[in-house]
């Protein structure tokens, strides 16, 4: 074994990652602030204000939903409808679909100069929103609503499955050919 020794400056070494960090840097916010500048120039040039076009958000449900089953098998449905009234909701069965329907109250907007920074709110109209909800697995007609504090939630019960107690087994014979019935 030999007795070499080998030494490193780290400060020259974390003095060289700094810089080289910083020229890193400078050069991604030079290049974000590019794309930035380009995509509000493009903006503007469709007519839509500099920040893009607020107005559509097409990844997002309108209105906000959350759809689940309780562990006793209910269904629940709850909409987030802030800014509505609940005479302007309508609720309905449908077959095998619930129709969720309301009218968006009427506010003053004047669009004309203004420009949105975010805008999540626009309230309007829902026409005939399906939700499918099977009648032979809940009770449509025990169906309860609730609105409150802008939060429509709507639990439909199950229906009662009639107990037989019969059971039913199902036998499992070897197949020589193959698989084929």
């Amino acid at each position: 074994m030999t007795n070499r020794v080998f030494t490193f400056d780290l400060g020259r070494i974390m003095d060289e990652a700094f810089k080289f960090a910083e020229s890193f840097g400078d050069a991604f916010e030079h290049d974000a602030r590019d794309a930035v500048e380009k995509m509000r120039t493009a903006a503007e040039h469709l007519g839509k204000g500099p920040f893009g076009n607020p107005d559509y958000y097409p990844a997002y449900m309108y209105p906000p939903a959350t759809i689940y089953l309780t562990r006793e098998k209910k269904l629940v449905v709850e909409l987030a409808l802030a800014g509505f009234e609940e005479q302007d909701i309508s609720i309905q069965f449908r077959g095998d679909h619930l129709l969720f329907s309301a009218k968006a109250p009427k506010t003053v907007e004047n669009d004309e100069g203004m420009q949105y920074f975010k805008r999540r709110l626009k309230l309007k109209d829902i026409e005939e929103q399906r939700y499918y909800v099977p009648a032979e697995k809940f009770d449509q007609a025990g169906t309860q609503a609730r609105f409150h504090n802008g939060l429509l939630r709507l639990v439909v019960p199950p229906r009662a499955q009639p107990e037989t107690g019969e059971e039913i087994r199902i036998s499992i014979h070897a197949s020589t050919d193959g698989g084929s019935t």
